[in-house]
């Protein structure tokens, strides 16, 4: 059965890793529908901030939410919105994993001393998809 999964990663905190978003949530795809698709879209536009629009965004990611089965957060940019997504997903009891490169970032203790968030740190890329495959049991 096809997992509804909410991908989250840096949008307004940085793009720097943008198409490794975009490799996992094609990799996700291929079994599974990935809610939140746009995020590894390499042409992301960080338009100027609207209340309106960003209200639309929060809205519709949150329905997004609510819907998913599990959330697969990349972490390695921080981001105050899926740090949101995360607390988000943590008290509707989605189950949450936080990849990060261990090289490039240390993680807030916010996440790190939280049982609840099971954490997958890599080296390499290999990794990444080796620990999906058994988040998705392939």
């Amino acid at each position: 059965m096809k997992k509804k999964i909410y991908f989250a990663g840096s949008i307004r905190g940085g793009r720097d890793d943008a198409n490794l978003y975009k490799r996992m949530i094609n990799y996700l795809k291929v079994d599974n529908v990935v809610l939140t698709e746009h995020v590894g879209n390499d042409n992301l536009s960080l338009e100027e901030q609207c209340r309106e629009r960003d209200a639309s965004i929060y809205n519709r990611d949150t329905d997004w939410l609510r819907e998913s089965d599990v959330l697969i957060g990349e972490c390695t940019c921080p981001s105050l919105g899926v740090g949101y997504e995360l607390a988000y997903a943590e008290r509707l009891g989605i189950p949450c994993h936080i990849f990060y490169n261990k090289a490039k970032t240390q993680l807030s203790a916010m996440l790190t001393g939280n049982l609840y968030f099971k954490l997958h740190p890599y080296e390499n890329e290999d990794e990444i998809f080796e620990e999906l495959d058994k988040i998705l049991k392939k």
